[in-house]
């Protein structure tokens, strides 16, 4: 039972990771049907934003311990809001309507030209920012020592996922994204300002990609190159429950962070290949995952 239970903590903790990774990849493809091979250096901008800015105000001892952490927010959501607005406006709104494989092969080569504009401010040292993940402890349950911060990031996720469920369903700027997501032309028609609501998701899916960045640096080593091995996890999350599925993603991150978990605890030779299997299954009986919706083709 102890071992069970074990799986079942540090699944959820996991997957609370992945579900914050994938979240803003999720948003940007479900309304602007682009496939942002870009957000993992969202993520990496946002973990070396915090890093760097959470590092030296610990470490020069300014003030109290709150608001290093506020700092850590404030400072991710900001660089999400400056990249995402340079990014959708100086580039991707020209190339709206090609085709989505060209989309592929634009976001990819932007994430070439992150990867080495981040070396050039940083470096390729290592940034450690371990203090807002020592300075909260460690609690206690059921026998198990567990990171408060982590618990945290359990926290974080869910009230992060119930939000985007509520904006996209409850407020009337939710209802007129999804009219946009069920039919661009149509929305376009009724007067819907498409374009507007294509830069205020974009820059929501990068804010959010650098959020989770940021609540990650104090619990790694943030080095040159995470960016890129973050972003297979978050397609394959996205993929598992659905393209552009806010509750997809939650259900697809579970599934991958018990089914890890439980590699890791009972099985770890096979670590590395239980997510794509796990993957490979799912698409097996639903090619459009969990949630995604059967699409009609244009004949």
């Amino acid at each position: 039972m102890m071992s069970l239970f074990a799986v079942l903590i540090d699944g959820t903790i996991y997957a609370s990771w992945l579900f914050l990774v994938a979240a803003g990849l999720t948003v940007i493809y479900g309304v602007m049907r682009i496939l942002n091979m870009a957000h993992g250096s969202f993520y990496a901008i946002g973990a070396y934003t915090a890093a760097s800015l959470v590092g030296w105000y610990f470490n020069n001892g300014i003030g109290p311990v709150w608001v290093g952490y506020l700092l850590m927010l404030g400072c991710a959501l900001v660089a999400g809001l400056i990249v995402g607005l340079i990014i959708e406006r100086g580039l991707l709104r020209f190339m709206y309507g090609r085709d989505e494989v060209l989309m592929v092969i634009i976001t990819y080569a932007l994430l070439l030209i992150l990867e080495d504009t981040m070396k050039m401010i940083w470096g390729v040292n290592p940034y450690f920012a371990y203090q807002p993940y020592a300075e909260m402890g460690r609690s206690a349950l059921a026998g198990l020592k567990v990171s408060n911060y982590d618990l945290m990031l359990v926290g974080i996720s869910l009230v992060l996922g119930l939000g985007l469920w509520l904006w996209l369903e409850r407020t009337h700027q939710g209802k007129v994204l999804r009219a946009v997501i069920h039919d661009r032309e149509v929305a376009m028609a009724m007067g819907v300002n498409v374009r507007r609501m294509f830069t205020l998701v974009f820059v929501l899916g990068t804010m959010l990609g650098t959020l989770a960045g940021a609540l990650t640096a104090p619990a790694i080593s943030v080095v040159p190159g995470m960016g890129v091995e973050v972003i297979v996890l978050a397609f394959a999350v996205v993929v598992i429950g659905g393209m552009g599925s806010i509750e997809g993603a939650a259900v697809g991150a579970l599934l991958v962070g018990l089914s890890r978990a439980a590699a890791v605890h009972y099985a770890p030779e096979f670590e590395l290949f239980v997510i794509y299997g796990v993957m490979a299954l799912v698409l097996a009986v639903r090619p459009q995952g969990l949630f995604g919706r059967v699409l009609a083709r244009k004949i």
